[in-house]
């Protein structure tokens, strides 16, 4: 590994870290992803990205190719509610294709992605070491994931006290019948169908309960006649417990980004946007010498996302209540409207941020 001093590491190749490497790179930073799994990397994921997340992937210049999706529609039973996207469209993109895109324009911009490991950091008053891979640089952000190995060293891990909550993907080669997102309630589990390409659905369950895939299909009768097993395509990948919380975003010089600076629940679908506005507000804080804020941005950039996914999980955890979530967005069209629609919009950079010449970061 080379001695010299770079200005950021980045601990983790998912789309949090790999965006955050690009805009760092787009910045004149001198930055380095430590990334030991090959491209693309997949996990379980709704692949629907809102209209937010494509407007911030094309802030970095990135046009995914996928499937154009126009709303967000609630079923349960007899029960419907849709809200379309006022303000630009989303996309539904396989996770890999999504994570390739990042990676190649990674690369093209000069980044070198090594296949190493971080799992330890020292850090002092001027900058971080890596001991396991030889890197040193003045910033690491941590972009490590969901259980990530960086936040649990640093002790910034917390208790959620919650109930855990998992989920499962899957997809199916069967002509999408629709162009919004449905979400489909079950008595234990969501499942949320997003239209992946001409001939491709993917399948999506979020529950607290520990079953096999099949068991939770069980509850949703409607979804099985469309979406039957002889249709699936790709084995059944899970991820979770999905809740996880971080004491902040900012432990000296470590930065978290992304499924490790904290997360709630799939629910609502945020998850790609936030890792790709994390990524912007850490990076224009560094530009600017101004590490501190970054906690009260990322704050601000995820407050609506984080009040309604509470929200919607509180119900969801009551039976009372959550049998009453869709019946309600029926009831009340508008308020689910903007319910959905304050979550897909997106306030872009922070207009103090000009996005020209980085300032050396301290």
């Amino acid at each position: 590994m080379s001695g010299r001093r770079h200005d950021l590491v980045v601990a983790g190749g998912g789309p949090a870290g790999l965006a955050t490497a690009l805009h760092a790179a787009r910045a004149g930073l001198d930055v380095v992803v430590a990334e030991p799994r090959p491209a693309p990397i997949d996990k379980a994921c709704g692949e629907g990205l809102m209209p937010g997340a494509v407007r911030a992937l094309g802030r970095l210049g990135l046009h995914v190719p996928g499937q154009p999706l126009t709303g967000i529609r609630y079923v349960q039973g007899e029960h419907r509610s849709h809200a379309g996207f006022r303000d630009g469209g989303g996309l539904g993109v396989r996770r890999t294709e999504l994570h390739e895109a990042l990676h190649r324009a990674v690369l093209d911009a000069g980044v070198p992605v090594l296949p190493v490991r971080v799992s330890d950091v020292h850090q002092d008053a001027t900058g971080v070491t890596l001991p396991d891979t030889g890197l040193r640089a003045r910033w690491l952000a941590a972009a490590d994931g969901l259980h990530s190995p960086l936040r649990r060293s640093l002790g910034l891990d917390v208790s959620t006290g919650a109930p855990p909550r998992y989920g499962l993907r899957r997809h199916y080669a069967v002509a999408p019948w629709t162009s919004a997102v449905e979400v489909h309630w079950g008595p234990h589990a969501e499942a949320y169908v997003t239209p992946l390409g001409r001939r491709l659905v993917g399948l999506s369950l979020l529950t607290g309960r520990r079953a096999p895939f099949d068991a939770q299909m069980a509850g949703f009768p409607h979804l099985l006649d469309l979406l039957p097993p002889r249709a699936a395509v790709t084995a059944v990948r899970g991820a979770g417990p999905l809740r996880r919380r971080s004491r902040t975003r900012r432990h000296g010089r470590v930065l978290l980004v992304g499924d490790a600076a904290g997360y709630i629940d799939a629910l609502t679908g945020e998850g790609v946007f936030l890792a790709l506005a994390g990524a912007e507000a850490l990076v224009r804080n560094l530009c600017r010498g101004t590490p501190e804020r970054y906690e009260a941005d990322w704050k601000r950039a995820t407050r609506r996302h984080r009040y309604l996914t509470e929200l919607l999980t509180a119900a969801r955890r009551r039976p009372v209540l959550g049998s009453l979530i869709v019946p309600a967005a029926q009831r009340l069209p508008r308020l689910f409207a903007a319910a959905v629609n304050a979550l897909a919009h997106d306030t872009g950079p922070d207009p103090a941020h000009h996005g020209g010449e980085a300032a050396a970061p301290r």
